[in-house]
């Protein structure tokens, strides 16, 4: 599961107006809305901002495992089975099976406790359906940061990609290092809420970095993997380098770094 790591480094440039933003409280986070408005009105745009986050609060109310009414809840005590879930819970299924493969079994939403929990990928699932129905609706651009997995598409204004920040670990004030985007970043880390994280292969507590960030073209990937590599930590990163389009970075827990080749702004 992702914390709030990641954050926007780099204003809008001088060319057009700036972006429109919008902070909204879903999924026990804050999500950072940036749209780029291009030739829209604002009030087109803050309409669809609106679409997206009716969108969060629906996959929260799906997929939360703090709400007992919810339908992963209810799945997970055995009062439904997979056939009675609404369609968006077949489609994070069938993304956790592919990311469990893909991670090498280091993301595992079968091995947690209390049973099945999608969370180390639903949000960034649920930050790429929000991202979609902004770019339907015509916008030129948009980020949306959802505590730290953030999505984006297009450019900000007067810039080419836009810039991400991944939170220094121990620092809050400081930034690791930015990577530039126009697809997904993900971070992951124990940092801020302490020893959450589980090793499917143990069903414990446990964490083998500080931060972990991952790049890709799939937020929900992306989130899934970088959930992952902090718990495996350099045993991890193999299975993210075979990954076409994905890169890893990770800070250990006595400050040392790698990466896969992850690219860093400038």
């Amino acid at each position: 599961m992702t914390g709030p790591a990641s954050l926007p480094a780099q204003p809008p440039g001088p060319a057009g107006p700036p972006p429109v933003t919008h902070a909204e409280p879903a999924m026990g986070t804050v999500f950072s809305f940036a749209v780029v408005t291009g030739a829209a009105p604002e009030s087109a745009v803050r309409a669809a901002i609106a679409g997206a986050c009716d969108v969060l609060h629906r996959c929260d109310a799906l997929f939360s495992t703090w709400d007992e009414a919810s339908p992963v809840s209810r799945f997970r005590r055995g009062e439904a089975t997979v056939s009675q879930m609404p369609p968006e819970f077949h489609e994070v299924l069938e993304e956790c099976r592919a990311a469990r493969r893909a991670s090498g079994g280091w993301f595992d939403p079968w091995a947690m406790p209390g049973g099945f929990d999608p969370t180390g990928l639903v949000k960034g699932w649920a930050t790429e359906r929000a991202l979609a129905l902004l770019r339907d609706a015509g916008v030129p651009g948009a980020l949306i940061n959802g505590g730290g997995d953030v999505a984006a598409f297009g450019s900000p204004a007067g810039a080419q990609r836009w810039r991400v920040g991944i939170r220094h670990p121990w620092r809050a004030d400081a930034l690791a290092g930015i990577v530039e985007t126009d697809a997904a970043v993900a971070t992951s880390g124990c940092y801020e809420r302490g020893a959450h994280l589980i090793d499917p292969r143990t069903g414990q507590p446990a964490s083998r970095a500080a931060s972990a960030t991952v790049t890709g073209p799939s937020l929900a990937l992306a989130d899934a993997l970088a959930t992952g590599v902090a718990v495996g930590g350099d045993e991890a990163l193999p299975a993210v380098a075979g990954l076409a389009g994905y890169a890893a970075y990770l800070i250990r827990p006595d400050g040392t770094e790698t990466d896969t080749g992850i690219e860093f702004a400038r």
